[in-house]
């Protein structure tokens, strides 16, 4: 399967070669140099994954993330030469899936783009898990809980499924790390905070929200 990876980024020569980068690896990419709606553009394309990039001419990449979350779970890396931890927060919250900083680091960055995928489209991920009345749809990324549901992005689903899978236990922060990003040496703490709070609060929307429980300096459980 060609995944088809949109880059949303205005300096032509970054676009270039992130462009080149990716057609190495057999990915499937497009690109624009329009960026009067380009979060209209990029829902049109429907692509596997988007690289953002933040300082975006007219919107900026807050704006278009706020956009895109709003009608799709498309996984988001927002790609940019801001490093603020302000800046990464934002972006977490706003529902992007990694932030990535230039200059980054080639392979890093695709081994990110790889194993966001992988868990994004596990033909093998579409079963469905239970604890108590919470029910979590793995593939189509939504949880009920009395009839009511939410849908949840791709790490938000795949934190859910990880402590349904150990319900009962503590899931250490370390391992859910490992979980979601294969490694725990390359993305800020905060990161992982910010993906629990957001579930956290998906679940108080549906009435399920003492569910998810903190156990300060070990972990978290259900």
């Amino acid at each position: 399967m060609a995944y088809r990876v949109l880059i949303i980024e205005d300096d032509e020569t970054i676009r270039y070669e992130l462009k080149a980068l990716l057609e190495r690896y057999d990915y499937s990419v497009v690109t624009t140099d329009d960026f009067h709606d380009v979060a209209a553009f990029a829902l049109s394309k429907n692509p596997h994954l988007i690289l953002l990039d933040i300082n975006l001419p007219r919107y900026d990449g807050f704006h278009v993330c706020r956009k895109l979350r709003k009608s799709s779970n498309i996984p988001i890396i927002v790609v940019t030469s801001r490093d603020s931890e302000a800046d990464e927060l934002m972006s977490m919250n706003l529902g992007a899936d990694h932030f990535v900083t230039k200059p980054y680091n080639t392979e890093i960055l695709l081994a990110k783009i790889s194993a966001l995928l992988c868990r994004a489209y596990d033909t093998g991920a579409t079963q469905t898990v239970r604890f108590g009345e919470l029910v979590l749809d793995v593939g189509k990324s939504e949880t009920t809980y009395c009839e009511k549901s939410v849908e949840l992005t791709k790490n938000e689903a795949r934190i859910l499924s990880l402590l349904i899978e150990h319900q009962g236990n503590i899931v250490s922060r370390e391992d859910i790390m490992d979980a979601l990003w294969q490694t725990d040496s390359f993305v800020d703490d905060n990161t992982l905070t910010v993906n629990i709070n957001r579930l956290r609060k998906k679940l108080g929307e549906i009435g399920a929200e003492d569910m998810l429980k903190t156990k300060r300096g070990q972990g978290y459980s259900l």
